[in-house]
């Protein structure tokens, strides 16, 4: 009996068209892969029964600052093509990022698209990107879904060169488990390509479109399970040697030579880890490929998922060890002599050094230094007296003069200013990410909590302290509640070191579409130590205020990041004048 796939539910035969390869398919936010603006399948030809169906109608024609269900504001189109649309936008109610496809009620794939939306937002695996709404309102049928802004697709991480043996085994490994699973609740996915499968900041695989991308495109397979499974021997292939295990080149990778077929991932590139180049060879003898070592062919999910699990357990490599720059002794410790100095280089060994005076031995010499001593010991003997008796005719000046009414008894003397001002109640806050990619969401509230042991940090960056040669910023928008005057800022920070640089905006809202460049600064400031105090020259009104970081100091690793350059936020507190 053939398997028949639910990935597309309702989708009537076609009339048998192929989609044509891609040279170099995009991948974007979304998922769906593009090439110069139209739909780029790649080489995965549609073999056992796969159909792919045209559409007619065209995408709906919206813009940005469009809002579905008064909810979902249209942020960024990714993809415009064969009759959907694909954008990132913006969740108002629950203030964060997400993926929305958009199409016409009567396209012709609507029903389908929303029967495997629904269907797979009820399978609600953790390792599949989540669906959250499926709707058909207004003639339009729309899908959202999870938008991971910390995540890498595979075909950024491919550009950059194949992946370890390690991360190759997990790949494997975790998307074959969760396909096995979609399996067995009757789901297939039928367009793994590398922009589907995402790399967390934690190090876990996880899958978009299931079903979903599929069915936006018409897409279908008398043998589901055959077809993911071959497609995930193709990601593994790629993994291990950079390259598409087919003759076209797709997703940036090149494909195999011409009219030599399917070889061995060991033959196409050295070093490729001998069991993981079998497995992947497993999964795609679905064409007639042929296993080195004669073992039988994966078809299915499930089949590969435990031809992994009885693979030998490949180890994570160990931590290189950067060996300490060698101790250069100096020329007091070892001497210079018998070394020689290049010529027309002039050091500091080689300059030649006057022999110290002899010391003063003679009777008349140690008269000379007991002369000294006792001048010395007579001017610190006078100079202590004389600070001495300033001291006390200062203490009793002060003890006349009585307490000013600008400074509290026993505190000393106080900045006039900081005296002044009064603390603004903070109602609430969101994390400012105008390039759509925030960094600690759940960690908000902690940045004004009065806790100093809890802090909004941000991740981990090689380079720095500036941020502005990969990244504008990183921010917080903070709520007070009405109108006020805004003087200063003061902001504990959980790493010192050179240096951390901050500024406050008033802002308009609590939302990250206004760009920074379009607030009215209100002061900045610089810092090597644990806390920022800005003050502005003249109060600024505003509700909202943005904190906005624009270089931090290098730290070690801790519990939520590697060593690079970050920072934490804690006890942000405004003021205004009293």
């Amino acid at each position: 009996m053939a398997e028949r796939s639910t990935a597309a539910v309702d989708v009537a035969d076609n009339d048998g068209n192929e989609p044509s390869a891609a040279q170099a398919a995009q991948a974007t936010s979304d998922g769906v892969d593009t090439q110069n603006g139209r739909a780029a399948d790649g080489p995965m030809p549609d073999k056992d029964g796969e159909r792919t169906k045209t559409a007619s109608t065209a995408a709906p024609e919206l813009h940005s600052g469009h809002k579905l269900a008064r909810r979902y504001r249209l942020e960024e189109c990714v993809t415009r093509v064969d009759g959907f649309s694909s954008w990132r936008a913006m969740d108002e109610k629950l203030r964060r990022a997400v993926g929305v496809h958009l199409m016409p009620a009567d396209h012709s794939r609507a029903r389908s698209v929303l029967a495997a939306a629904r269907s797979s937002a009820l399978l609600g695996d953790p390792r599949f990107v989540q669906v959250l709404d499926a709707v058909e309102e207004n003639d339009l049928v729309y899908v959202v879904h999870e938008w991971l802004p910390d995540a890498t697709e595979l075909t950024a991480l491919l550009a950059a060169g194949p992946l370890e043996a390690h991360e190759a085994y997990q790949l494997v490994s975790q998307v074959s488990q969760a396909m096995a699973a979609a399996h067995r609740e009757g789901l297939a996915h039928l367009r793994l390509t590398p922009s589907a499968i995402l790399r967390t900041s934690t190090g876990q695989w996880r899958i978009r479109g299931l079903a979903v991308n599929a069915a936006l495109r018409g897409i279908t397979s008398d043998t589901p399970q055959r077809a993911d499974t071959e497609a995930i021997g193709a990601l593994l292939y790629a993994a291990l040697t950079q390259r598409w295990p087919y003759e076209s080149d797709a997703y940036g990778l090149t494909g195999l030579p011409k009219g030599v077929g399917l070889i061995a991932p060991d033959q196409v590139r050295a070093g490729v880890h001998r069991g993981l180049g079998e497995l992947a060879m497993r999964a795609l003898a679905n064409d007639g490929a042929t296993a080195s070592r004669q073992e039988p062919a994966c078809t299915t999910p499930e089949e590969l998922s435990k031809a992994v699990s009885a693979m030998p357990r490949i180890r994570p490599p160990e931590p290189a060890f950067t060996a300490p720059p060698e101790y250069q002794h100096t020329t007091y410790q070892q001497g210079s002599y018998g070394r020689t100095t290049p010529s027309g280089v002039t050091t500091a060994q080689s300059l030649p050094v006057a022999p110290p005076p002899p010391p003063l031995q003679s009777r008349t010499g140690r008269a000379l230094k007991w002369g000294v001593a006792a001048l010395l010991i007579a001017a610190l003997g006078l100079g202590s007296w004389q600070l001495a008796d300033t001291l006390l005719e200062r203490g009793t000046q002060k003890g006349n003069s009585g307490t000013s009414s600008n400074t509290k008894p026993g505190t000393g003397d106080e900045d006039p200013k900081q005296a002044e001002l009064t603390p603004l109640p903070i109602k609430g806050a969101a994390e400012y990410y105008p390039d759509a990619k925030p960094q600690d969401v759940d960690g908000v509230p902690k940045s004004y909590d009065s806790d100093p042991e809890s802090f909004w940090r941000t991740y981990s960056y090689e380079d720095g302290p500036d941020l502005g040669a990969y990244k504008e910023g990183l921010g917080l928008v903070f709520d007070l509640g009405e109108e006020q005057e805004v003087s200063a800022a003061s902001i504990a920070l959980r790493y010192s070191g050179d240096h951390t640089t901050a500024t406050i905006y008033a802002a308009p809202s609590l939302s990250s579409s206004t760009s920074i460049k379009s607030m009215k600064p209100i002061a900045n400031g610089t810092t090597k130590e644990n806390k920022l105090e800005l003050v502005a020259a003249s109060p600024v009104k505003a509700r909202y205020v943005v904190l906005w970081l624009t270089a931090m100091p290098k730290a070690g690793a801790s519990e939520y990041s590697g060593a690079g350059y970050k920072q934490g936020i804690s006890n942000v507190v405004f003021s205004r004048p009293s």
